[in-house]
């Protein structure tokens, strides 16, 4: 036997190897979907406060600070304390 007909029995050998594996896993039941809870809506703004007061726009960065800029700001950029 040559070496591409030993490389030629390798690879059949391997495809029906992977073959028998994907049947098997296909006849196998799955492992079942888990649920994602549906998300949770923020609260509506209170209605206690002035439409003219500046409250804090809240955003909260990666290492716990807040941004300052007002509720609702157009900067794409936030400000943080």
């Amino acid at each position: 036997m040559s070496k591409l007909d030993a490389q030629r029995a390798m690879r059949e050998a391997r495809y029906e190897q992977a073959a028998g594996r994907s049947a098997r896993n296909a006849a196998a039941p799955g492992p079942t979907p888990r649920r994602i809870p549906a998300p949770v809506e923020a609260p509506p703004p209170s209605a206690e406060a002035e439409p003219g007061s500046a409250q804090a726009c809240g955003h909260r960065s990666m290492n716990g600070r807040t941004c300052t800029r007002e509720q609702g700001h157009a900067a794409k950029s936030h400000r943080y304390s």
